[in-house]
C-alpha cells in the first residue's frame, strides 16, 4: 500500500503523519497515521485482501471508534452487546459506522478491500479485544 500524506473526509483533506505499518495477519496491513494538526484521534489505514477477514474484536476502551470504506468489495459486521448483528455491504451509499465500547466488528474481504479506522482517543494495545 502506497504511504499517505493526506486523508480525505467528509470533504476535508488533513495532513498525514505516517508512524508505521503493522501486519495484523496473514492477508491484513495496517498502516498507521497521526493527524498532523489532531491530537485527539489517530488513523489506521487497512489493506484485506481477498478471502480474508479481521481479526473478530470487541471494543474494550475508547469513546468512539469510526469504521470508513475506501475501495474494494466487502462485508463489515457488527454486533451489539444485546447480540443483535448487523452487516453492512461495501461500496455503499454511507462509507462510515460508527462504533461504541462492547461492540463487536470483523472486516471481510469480497475483493481486496481497503478500509480506515479512526479512534478517539488515540489507539492503545488494550484498546480492542481479539475473539479469535
Amino acid at each position: 500500500m502506497p504511504r499517505q500524506t493526506t486523508f480525505e473526509r467528509n470533504g476535508k483533506k488533513f495532513d498525514l503523519k505516517y508512524i508505521e505499518t503493522q501486519i495484523v495477519k496473514d492477508g491484513v496491513v495496517c498502516d498507521v497515521y497521526e493527524f498532523a494538526d489532531d491530537n485527539s484521534c489517530d488513523l489506521g489505514i487497512v489493506a484485506v485482501e481477498s478471502g480474508n477477514k479481521t481479526p473478530k474484536q470487541k471494543i474494550l476502551l475508547g469513546d468512539k471508534t469510526v469504521e470508513g470504506y475506501i475501495s474494494g468489495r466487502g462485508v463489515l459486521e457488527v454486533t451489539k452487546p444485546d447480540g443483535q448483528s448487523q452487516k453492512y455491504a461495501f461500496p455503499s451509499s454511507s462509507n462510515e459506522i460508527e462504533l461504541n465500547i462492547d461492540d463487536i466488528m470483523q472486516w471481510s474481504a469480497e475483493t481486496d478491500l481497503v478500509f480506515y479506522e479512526i479512534c478517539y482517543p488515540k489507539y492503545s494495545d488494550d484498546r480492542f479485544q481479539n475473539l479469535d
